[in-house]
């Protein structure tokens, strides 16, 4: 039994914008501001995040157009490197990176939606379990239903930045908020490590590209529509990204922005007066549970592969004779999720892992080199996607991805060594499946 391709280039679009847009771009463009003294340099700083995030995307097209398969990233990995390297990955994604960002998310969520239905006192705990199982059910159906509420959802959440965005260009702006600088006699190193670390949030905003590669199996003519669909996705939010930091920027000024860690809110309450307020709370709350959907649909194509080769456990591998999902994964993967949400561990686990995310876009990214020396293009289907600027686009991203990694050790040591602890602990795992599998054959 096989996947069933469901999910056209518009699909696998959205697949792509769903999988970068969460809450961040509602809350976190405060610590930009806070770390770079002028608008022109905060803006860059966007602008720049979203190339980086669009050679991902480029080199992501030319592997997944390569090897159309479901598991994305741990194909890449599994192949390009080690199978060791493409399990830690699964391992990480399984345990600690998708399960704790799937908690925390489905936390988001029900904060800002019993907010919005007049009942903060109440404990988001169990509308957040709720959430989780009722996205799993319909995520269990099959793709086409998960893939259709993401449409909507996305479409709303894009169309909510949409009205910041058009409102903010009509409003009155923020007096000098274009020229205004705090100061403008910093050493230009200082500018350079400052620019750096504003890059580390914008990265992790502009990350989520990569989900449309785990279900390249469900996707129509992969070798076409994915290419296609990662860099308009990719293409599309970098342009939201860098016009709602000009709304927030223009509404409040570069110092209101640094100033208040709920930047759409202020902006919205500006623009809307009121209303604003609860217009960001529903954006956000239709924004969490959007990403929430995907994470819960996507991510259970690399445990479904894993198990297909024998890595993992093997139950994983099987797809649901009707609806042809891999159930299972999906089961195990939101029992875990809700497991952490209701033990309120996630944060804990996100903190330790936080930088696995950006070791393994690294050396996904490098494989483009690996299989370009491997084999010849002339081996490779008329028409396929190549990485424009080869070599030197996949060699920047991973320098730049072994940076932000490094970043994170330094400005957090502990959680770093905890996480790359939990990462060595699939180590053993992996090879007790390996010699399990080598003695059976």
């Amino acid at each position: 039994m096989s996947f069933k391709r469901a999910l056209g280039p518009f699909d696998a679009t959205m697949v792509v914008i769903g999988g970068i847009i969460g809450s961040g771009i509602f809350i976190n463009p405060y610590i930009v501001a806070q770390r770079l003294d002028t608008t022109t340099l905060v803006l860059s700083a966007w602008a720049a995040g979203g190339l980086i995030a669009l050679a991902g995307a480029f080199a992501y097209a030319e592997l997944g157009a390569l090897f159309p398969r479901a598991g994305g990233q741990y194909v890449y990995l599994r192949d390009g490197w080690h199978p060791l390297a493409g399990f830690l990955y699964g391992w990480a994604l399984l345990l600690l990176i998708e399960s704790g960002a799937i908690a925390a998310v489905a936390i988001t969520f029900a904060t800002y939606a019993l907010r919005l239905a007049g009942r903060p006192d109440l404990a988001p705990v169990p509308l957040a379990v709720a959430a989780i199982v009722s996205l799993s059910v319909v995520n269990y159906l099959g793709v086409k239903p998960g893939s259709r509420l993401l449409n909507v959802l996305v479409i709303l959440k894009v169309g909510a930045l949409a009205v910041l965005i058009a409102a903010g260009t009509f409003a009155p702006a923020h007096p000098g908020w274009w020229s205004v600088s705090r100061d403008a006699a910093a050493p230009q190193f200082s500018v350079i490590v400052a620019f750096g670390a504003a890059l580390v949030p914008i990265l992790f905003a502009y990350g989520g590209w990569q989900n449309a590669n785990y279900v390249a199996e469900e996707i129509q003519n992969p070798r076409r529509n994915l290419p296609i669909s990662l860099i308009t996705g990719t293409l599309t939010v970098v342009v939201v990204y860098v016009l709602v930091n000009v709304v927030y920027i223009r509404a409040l000024g570069l110092d209101g922005l640094a100033g208040t860690t709920t930047p759409a809110s202020s902006a919205a309450r500006i623009m809307f007066g009121s209303l604003g307020d609860r217009f960001v709370t529903a954006a956000i709350a239709v924004s969490t549970f959007g990403f929430l959907n995907l994470a819960i649909l996507a991510p259970t194509r690399v445990y479904y592969a894993m198990a297909a080769d024998r890595v993992f456990l093997p139950a994983l591998a099987r797809l649901h004779p009707r609806y042809r999902t891999p159930w299972l994964a999906i089961l195990v993967q939101s029992t875990w999720s809700c497991i952490l949400a209701m033990t309120g561990r996630y944060e804990q686990l996100l903190n330790y892992v936080v930088f696995a995310d950006w070791i393994f876009f690294g050396l996904t990214v490098a494989t483009v080199v690996i299989f370009r020396r491997r084999a010849p293009l002339s081996g490779r289907p008329a028409g396929s996607f190549l990485t424009p600027g080869y070599p030197l686009v996949p060699i920047a991203f991973s320098c730049i991805a072994a940076a932000v990694v490094l970043s994170v050790v330094l400005a957090d040591p502990a959680s770093s060594s905890r996480g790359a602890l939990l990462l060595a602990a699939g180590i053993p795992v992996y090879y007790w499946y390996a010699r399990k599998r080598s003695s059976t054959q």
